[in-house]
């Protein structure tokens, strides 16, 4: 890894910007290397991420590599697969579930990352959080059209729904993601792996 990309990483874990608003205190989660070109940018860890220190190391994860066909080693190897949160600490718990990403980490961190990855990566931007922030903005364009949408975006910006339990019910509603979206986005991902 590139000495600014080693001093990035190491600053982000040491950040402690919002500690105070988490109530399991700060524990920045991410996963880049200058050479990724395939990016994820989920939400944010939940409390068994926060817990093993592994990004998507729960029943999202697994389900996320489903859907991208990316097998758990290289999903795991920062050299082919960045992991960028839109907030990098888990919020804690609301009264619906995990609480929305802290505001502060997208702005202060994501430029910067996103600066030392190669210019021709994949962007897969999972759940409404990070759609909201990288889409083309659209005044009430809904998570579903955003997914349907692909590629429209361009080959290289694929919205995702959150891969959350809740996703199952989703998919049943909407069978084109499972028969369309998800064979050309693993084709997309193949090509990309294989270029590394």
């Amino acid at each position: 890894m590139s000495q600014d990309a080693c001093a990035l990483l190491a600053e982000i874990r040491r950040c402690r910007v919002c500690a105070d608003q988490l109530a399991a205190g700060p524990r920045p989660i991410v996963q880049f290397s200058p050479r990724a070109r395939i990016v994820i940018i989920g939400q944010a860890p939940g409390s068994r991420v926060h817990a093993s220190g592994a990004p998507w190391d729960d029943d999202s994860g697994d389900r996320l590599r489903a859907w991208t066909g990316i097998s758990r080693e290289a999903f795991y190897d920062a050299e082919l697969v960045a992991l960028t949160p839109m907030g990098f600490c888990y919020p804690g718990k609301g009264a619906g579930g995990d609480l929305p990403p802290r505001p502060e980490c997208a702005p202060l961190w994501h430029e910067r990352l996103l600066s030392l990855l190669p210019a021709d990566r994949l962007t897969l931007l999972v759940g409404t959080y990070a759609q909201a922030r990288y889409l083309p903005p659209r005044p009430k364009r809904s998570m579903t059209e955003a997914v349907r949408a692909y590629p429209a975006f361009g080959p290289a910006l694929v919205a995702l729904p959150h891969p959350a339990w809740r996703s199952r019910l989703w998919m049943q509603k909407h069978p084109w993601f499972e028969a369309e979206i998800l064979p050309a986005l693993q084709a997309e991902i193949r090509r990309r792996l294989q270029r590394t």
